[in-house]
């Protein structure tokens, strides 16, 4: 289609050049004074132009009908393209059923929880295990330091306190009645 394109614009080119050089001959003879070879030359002068419109007519037939080709072809390879897509998706719908991913899920599910506790309880563990005694020095060294950055000397003062030996009776006393007001507080901070 293309090559057949190219060959009628050649052809229509060609034409042009001719009707050119025919309008120059008949104003040549028309210069001259012989009618009837400027009458002849304008009959072909026409033809000339009729056969050129023709050709042009063709021409735009030609594109068009390379158009629709274009066109057709597109829509044979998208065709083309869907059925592939379409055997695709039959496949995968055929390995993926929708019950086996749903039970693939819940598993995975499972097993996370059950590794976010594992691991929970292991680093608790380790915790633990390092903590108590590393934790129980930096305590002791802050409340030290922030002691001796407020001024108070704690073993000056236990120095001054009094060493006398309190009745172990009144401490019970004192000591259950303590307890006893810390759990009606509770209960009141329980039950407003």
């Amino acid at each position: 289609m293309t090559r057949a394109t190219r060959g009628i614009e050649k052809e229509i080119g060609a034409l042009q050049l001719e009707e050119k050089k025919l309008v120059a001959e008949i104003k040549r003879t028309a210069k001259i004074g012989n009618e009837a070879a400027t009458k002849t030359l304008a009959r072909q002068l026409v033809r000339l132009r009729q056969h050129v419109a023709k050709l042009q007519s063709s021409r735009a037939q030609m594109r068009g009908i390379s158009t629709h080709t274009e066109a057709m072809h597109a829509q044979s390879s998208v065709a083309i393209g869907m059925k592939c897509a379409t055997k695709a998706m039959s496949a995968m719908n055929k390995q993926t059923a929708p019950e086996k991913q749903a039970k693939i899920i819940r598993e995975f599910q499972r097993q996370s929880s059950q590794m976010d506790m594992s691991t929970e309880m292991i680093s608790d563990a380790i915790d633990d295990a390092l903590d108590d005694d590393e934790a129980e020095d930096e305590t002791e060294d802050l409340t030290n330091q922030v002691l001796d950055e407020i001024g108070v000397d704690v073993a000056s003062q236990l120095s001054s306190a009094p060493r006398r030996r309190i009745a172990g009776k009144k401490t019970e006393a004192v000591s259950s009645s303590g307890v006893d007001e810390l759990k009606k507080r509770l209960a009141a901070l329980r039950n407003p």
